[in-house]
This record gives C-alpha cells, sequence and structure tokens, in this order.
C-alpha cells in the first residue's frame, strides 16, 4: 500500500500560521474552574462522508472531576451520536475517574475500570443505539512498582470482564511551567521512560496480552524510542502525534521545532511494536497549531494540524496509525463533528482501503475489538 499516495506537496504550509505563545494564555488557563463546557466555536458542520465507518479509540469519562466540566455517557451520546459521523465503537482511555476511596494505592485504581465497565455494559444493552461506547477499556497502574503490578494488572482485568484491553502511563516531563492542564498527575520525573522497574513493569504487559498507551513530549522522544525497544513484546500506542510541545522556547521557531519533532518521530517508527494515534492536537501545550479563534472551522484546523498528521503517517505508515477525538479534552478547540471534518479533509485523497485502516482497522487490530 503506497503510503504518500494522499499526502499532500505543501506538507509545511501549515507551519506558517503559527506564532509563539506561553502556556498562561491558552483557554483553559485562562478559565480552568469552568463549570461547564464552552460553546464550540464556529457553527457546527455536516459530517463529510458520513457513511466513512469510525472507530474512536481515545475518549474519557468523568464525573466531580475538579476543574473540569463532567463527561458522563449521555454527554458521550450527545457529542458522538449527533455528530453525523458514523462512530461505531469507540475506547475509553484512563484519566484518573472514580478510583476506589480506599484500600492499597495501586488497587484503587481499579475503581475506574469498575465504573466505565458498567458505561459500557449499559452501552451493549442497545437500547442507546448501535454505537457501542467503550468496547474497549484502557485502564491505569502504576509501572515504577516494577513486579507488583501484576495483582493490579489481574485485578483491572477481572474488572473489564473481557473489555480490558491495555492501560495508560504517560511519561511527559518539561521544565517548562504548565498551566491549566486537566490530567492529574500530568509531569512525571524526568528520566522515567529509562528507569528499570518502570520498565520492568511496563514488560509484564505481554504475559496478560495487554497493550500500553504513553505519551511523552516531542524533546522526549529518543528516550521514547529506546523505552519502547526495552519492551519489544508490547504494543505500544504512542498517543497525540507524539506530544508537539510548542510553549515557551519551543514557540519561538515552529520549523526547528517542527524539525526536531519529526526527527524524534523518525526514530520512534523505526520500532515494530508501536502505533500511533493521530489527535489531540487540541492541547494547551501545541495551542498555536490546536485553536485558530472564534470562528474555527475544519478548514482552518485542517491547514494547521495537516503537516503533523501527512507526516505521521509517511513515517508511520496507514497500518500503524489510528484517528483519535481525545474528547472531551479538545473540546475546547472544536466541536466533535468538525473534529473528525478535520481528519476527512485532511485524507480527503486517501484510498478507501487506507481509510479503513486510519478510521477504524488499525484501532481494532491494536486494542483486539469486536469486528461487529
Amino acid at each position: 500500500m503506497n503510503r504518500r499516495s494522499f499526502l499532500g506537496t505543501g506538507a509545511l504550509a501549515g507551519l506558517a500560521v503559527a506564532a509563539p505563545i506561553t502556556a498562561a494564555t491558552s483557554a483553559r488557563a485562562a478559565a480552568p474552574d469552568s463549570p461547564t463546557w464552552p460553546t464550540p466555536r464556529g457553527d457546527e458542520e455536516p459530517a463529510l462522508e458520513p457513511g466513512l465507518a469510525i472507530v474512536d479509540p481515545h475518549h474519557h469519562l468523568w464525573d466531580k472531576r475538579p476543574g473540569a466540566p463532567n463527561f458522563m455517557f449521555p454527554d458521550v451520546l450527545a457529542d458522538l451520536g449527533s455528530s453525523g459521523h458514523n462512530i461505531t465503537q469507540t475506547v475509553f482511555i484512563e484519566c484518573g475517574s472514580m478510583y476506589r476511596a480506599a484500600g492499597p494505592r495501586d488497587m484503587r485504581f481499579v475503581g475506574e475500570v469498575e465504573f466505565v465497565n458498567g458505561v459500557a455494559a449499559q452501552s451493549a444493552s442497545g437500547n442507546y443505539g448501535p454505537m457501542r461506547v467503550a468496547s474497549g477499556i484502557v485502564g491505569r497502574t502504576d509501572f515504577t512498582t516494577g513486579d507488583a503490578v501484576k495483582p493490579v494488572l489481574e485485578a483491572l482485568i477481572h474488572a473489564g470482564d473481557g473489555r480490558l484491553k491495555g492501560t495508560r502511563y504517560n511519561a511527559f516531563f518539561t521544565d517548562i511551567p504548565l498551566m491549566g492542564m486537566d490530567h492529574a498527575p500530568l509531569v512525571t520525573p524526568k528520566g522515567l521512560l529509562a528507569d528499570t522497574k518502570f520498565r520492568q513493569g511496563a514488560a509484564s504487559l505481554s504475559a496478560y496480552g495487554l497493550s500500553m498507551d504513553t505519551g511523552c513530549f516531542h524533546p522526549q522522544l529518543m528516550d521514547m524510542a529506546a523505552f519502547i525497544s526495552a519492551v519489544p513484546n508490547v504494543t505500544m500506542v504512542l498517543n497525540h502525534v507524539g506530544g508537539p510541545l510548542i510553549i515557551g522556547r519551543y514557540g519561538t521557531d515552529m520549523k526547528a521545532t517542527f524539525a526536531d519533532w519529526k526527527r524524534g518521530m523518525t526514530e520512534v517508527a523505526k520500532r515494530p511494536n508501536v502505533v500511533v494515534k493521530l489527535g489531540g492536537l487540541g492541547q494547551d501545550w501545541n495551542y498555536p497549531i490546536g485553536h485558530v479563534g472564534p470562528a474555527t472551522t475544519s478548514v482552518a484546523l485542517a491547514e494547521k494540524w495537516k503537516p503533523w498528521i501527512e507526516t505521521t503517517i509517511e513515517l508511520f505508515g496507514v497500518q500503524r496509525c489510528m484517528f483519535e477525538s481525545n474528547f472531551p479534552v479538545d473540546k475546547t478547540t472544536a466541536s466533535y463533528g468538525t473534529i473528525w471534518n478535520t481528519f476527512k479533509r485532511i485524507t480527503a485523497g486517501a484510498s478507501a482501503d487506507e481509510k479503513a485502516a486510519l478510521y477504524g482497522g488499525v484501532a481494532r487490530k491494536a486494542y483486539r475489538l469486536p469486528t461487529a
């Protein structure tokens, strides 16, 4: 399959519109305690290619989360189900939601999977339409405990009742202050990816047939490549196109930042056991490319996201890339429908087989999801 068959010739064009910015000027940093989600920027767009089957492999669910509006099953139905896009299945990704209030620290993570499995059961009843929410679940465990993760993994598997597909542990580190971040803990200790116990804990996943979601900022991509090599028997899922960090000193020269990011992604792509998610570009740390002002449209977003997404597909190939919504985090950027229209504009020239992989096939394979 020709991985470049739909790649445009102006891959760097979108870089020209970005400008230096600090985290303090971002939308979420300005109002981190807003009790409701902001009104989506721009008008809601009719869905492009509404028949294209989509597996959304990255969304969250939470309630009573300090500083963040709720995003529960009814909100998922409202955003995903009414978008006009053909969302067939979703994968829930851990977000510190509904941990148990008591018990051993690491076993408290199991509460999140118990909670989400209940939502998945609601969806699987068919009473809410054909979309299957949380068909796959990615929970959390603390890999820094080494082999001690094993009983936690077993408890998570039991709680997932067949739906647990993996766990996530991010490795974000930067010395640049980050404000308005929703995920806690977001920034991890420096050198985590090289830590012996961390690698030992991650390697434990292979015995259970589980994958590992993880993320980092782009200056860490070389370390991420070494970490992925150290756990060759685990399917690694790199989130958010490798975490372009475009604030502080990294926002002063976009072309240099893009070149550094591409260099790191090129190295990561050499590891055959890694797949990558295309999305998550509405984060505070990539604000210049994630937000285009009060009249956000898929046309405007596609211009900014195209260089990062097309380059990632070129490096990894369509059989190792999957589009993600990153909802509700990216809800501050645009509506659910607009985000998927953005992706569809970028892949307008792709073949039917390429679209089938990018929008569902890779996610189903990586997370071992039901085909129906």
